[in-house]
Formats: C-alpha cells, sequence, structure tokens
C-alpha cells in the first residue's frame, strides 16, 4: 500500500479536478483546495460530471463506485486547513512562476513536516520551485495529462535535491490510482509528452497566427495525413486557451506572442476558454 493516505490537492481547473476526482475514484480521501467558495462550487459541477462519466465509460465505474468517489472528496478555500493532515500535495494552480512560488511559500509554512509536495506543472522546471518549498527533499513533479482516464500517464521528475524514496513513494502512488508511471531521471522542461507535443502544437499555431492556414485546416490535415484523432487545435481547446495563453505568453519567441496575442483578443476576452466553457476554437458538444 502508498504511504500516502490523505491526498490534497490544489486547484480544481480541468485538470485539477480530474487528478482529484481519479485519486478519490481510486479509493483515497482527497481534500480539493481552490482560493474562494465560487471556485469550489465550479469544482462541484466538476467533480459530478466526471462522477457520470466514469459510470458510463470508465471500468469499474459503475454499480455506485463513481458516486461513492464524491462522498471521498472534501472542499477547503481555506489552506492552512485544507492541508493540516495531509500526506501528499498535488499542486495544479495556474501555470505562472509567481503564482505558483507564492503558493509553495504559503505551503511551507502551513503543511506538516513530513508532507510531499508534487508539482503538475507542465513547463516549469520543480527546480525553479524548489527553494520555496521548504523541503527540498520532499518535492518533486507529478505530471498529469489530461482526461486521466484514458490517457494515464504519470511523469514523475525530481531534482536534483529530492530524495531517491521519496520518488519511489510518488511511483507507487501513481501506480495506485491507475496510472503508468513515466520515470524521469533529469530535469527537462516539458518532461517527455509535453517535450514532444509543445513543439507540434506551437508549429500549429504559427500556422494560424501568419494567416497560413485556418484551425480546422490544419486539423483537418494532420487527422488524414497521420490517422490521428484529434488536431493541434483540437487538443488546444481539451488543454484549455487559458493554459496555451499563459505558455505563449511566457515564451520568448515572437511567434508565440503574437497567438498569445490573439488567443487573448480573439478568445479568452470572449469567454471562448475551450472545451470546459462549450468554445474555443470549436464549438462543443460538436456534432
Amino acid at each position: 500500500m502508498s504511504e500516502f493516505t490523505r491526498i490534497t490537492v490544489l486547484g480544481t481547473g480541468v485538470l485539477g479536478s480530474q487528478i482529484a476526482y481519479q485519486t478519490a475514484f481510486s479509493g483515497f480521501d482527497v481534500v480539493a483546495y481552490d482560493i474562494d467558495d465560487a471556485a469550489l462550487d465550479a469544482a462541484r459541477q466538476r467533480f459530478t460530471k466526471l462522477a457520470d462519466l466514469y459510470a458510463k465509460d470508465v471500468a469499474g465505474g459503475g454499480d455506485g463506485k463513481a458516486e461513492e468517489a464524491l462522498g471521498r472528496i472534501t472542499y477547503s478555500s481555506d489552506l492552512a486547513e485544507a492541508v493540516a493532515d495531509a500526506d501528499l500535495v498535488i499542486e495544479a494552480v495556474p501555470e505562472k512562476l509567481e503564482i505558483k512560488q507564492e503558493t509553495y511559500e504559503k505551503l511551507a509554512a502551513a503543511a506538516p513536516e513530513r508532507t510531499v509536495f508534487a508539482t503538475n506543472s507542465s513547463t516549469l522546471l520543480p527546480s525553479s520551485l524548489v527553494e520555496f518549498t521548504g523541503r527540498p527533499a520532499k518535492f518533486l513533479a507529478l505530471h498529469f495529462a489530461n482526461k486521466v482516464w484514458q490517457f494515464n500517464t504519470a511523469e514523475v521528475m525530481g531534482t536534483e535535491k529530492t530524495d531517491p524514496e521519496v520518488f519511489r513513494s510518488v511511483v507507487r502512488f501513481a501506480e495506485e490510482i491507475g496510472m503508468v508511471p513515466i520515470e524521469i531521471h533529469k530535469e527537462k522542461a516539458g518532461y517527455v509528452l509535453n517535450s514532444l507535443l509543445v513543439p507540434f502544437l506551437q508549429a500549429a499555431s504559427q500556422l494560424y497566427a501568419q494567416g497560413i492556414a485556418d484551425p480546422e485546416t490544419v486539423d483537418k490535415t494532420w487527422r488524414i495525413g497521420t490517422g490521428a484523432p484529434a488536431g493541434p487545435f483540437e487538443i488546444y481547446d481539451v488543454v484549455g486557451l487559458t493554459t496555451a495563453y499563459n505558455i505563449s505568453a511566457a515564451s520568448p519567441d515572437p511567434a508565440q506572442q503574437e497567438f498569445a496575442r490573439i488567443l487573448k483578443e480573439r478568445f479568452i476576452d470572449q469567454g471562448k476558454l475551450g472545451v470546459a466553457t462549450g468554445e474555443g476554437f470549436y464549438k462543443y458538444p460538436r456534432e
């Protein structure tokens, strides 16, 4: 059995809510933390939708198990309360360095000394956060892919200061919640998955931003040419356009800065954030 029994997930956005629900579905008690009651109300709606999805489409989700998972989730907008008894904290707050660093400073002061911290950051190196955690040996990255019940990789990546036994413990935990651990033994921005995915998405974004082809044409070309089930702009909608914007806006590449501007003006400012809001590059549900 895992060394971790009480799990706290910080952030209940698209992926944070999936991580929390998958963990509860796997039999763990989970505290879902977010900054205010409005965010937690949105989280409850996400969890209810996930329970319905798991009951219909995920092995073992029927016969009440998906509904039972909801009973293992508690909610808190008080950080100290949320982590007071946590064995493992999985951080899934917005993909901005300053927000994450500030979160870890508060977390370090609030969590028990035994608690292990894991960041789900998709682009930031754990070494850029480690000094803010107050426990370098008990900090590492645990990165999930969107739609965790289907694309069930969990990339585990430490820093030079991570205790090897902590690393192994997190690998075991990932297995226990139904993930396939991907062990990464040297820090790499983007891990394995995003090292492959991000350049692919950025190439597509430049075709659009430069007026070479529209998203529908790019996606159709990719699907026909490779047999892939989804094109890059369909993937952007699943990931969420706010995350795409944060990554592109932080890039020194002028082409990515231009794509960030387009995302903000044409989509984010219009409330079109992707699948989560029913519209991004496409409208959802799609016929």
